[in-house]
């Protein structure tokens, strides 16, 4: 299986399902994530012809996806998806344009602060305010396709019900 799947989609969910439900959940996705496959076919690459710009795109799809599954199913937990940039790493390169540090301030912000913006739930963000993701990242059928083969895959099934808050 790609290693891209496995990384950006796979453990993300895995480490999800395990856990005892924090308070706050973020999710790490991209603009990229609009161009994601939604027919979530083939999800480890396994049938078509390897794209990693593509499978990128796919499992950003799958953050964002999974990020509003947990908000969904979890509602007393904050889980949202965020969108930190084209910035000047070693992935997005020296001809990044956006700012390192505001995407940071974004994961940060979300995972600490008080303020009312920051706590809410099923949200996707850029730089420190709401953006509005793929339309279809908010279809529940959707969602619960990615969590089913996630399951499939992984062995590791996603549970829906009461579960207590862990350290926050």
């Amino acid at each position: 299986m790609p290693e891209m799947f496995a990384v950006n989609t796979l453990a993300p969910y895995i480490l999800t399902a395990l856990i005892n439900r924090p308070k706050r959940l973020i999710y790490l996705s991209s603009g990229m994530h609009r161009s994601g496959d939604t027919t979530l076919k083939d999800l480890a690459w396994e049938h078509r012809p390897w794209r990693g710009e593509q499978a990128y795109c796919d499992s950003k799809l799958h953050d964002v996806l999974l990020a509003f599954a947990v908000a969904r199913f979890w509602p007393d937990v904050f889980s949202n998806a965020l969108e930190p940039g084209w910035v000047a790493t070693k992935m997005g390169g020296q001809g990044a344009t956006d700012d390192l540090d505001a995407g940071r301030r974004t994961q940060v912000w979300l995972a600490s602060t008080d303020e009312p913006a920051a706590k809410v739930t099923g949200e996707y963000f850029y730089h420190l305010r709401p953006r509005a993701p793929l339309p279809s990242t908010r279809n529940a059928e959707l969602q619960e396709k990615l969590l089913e083969s996630c399951g499939r895959f992984s062995g590791v099934g996603f549970a829906s019900g009461p579960k207590p808050h862990g350290r926050s």
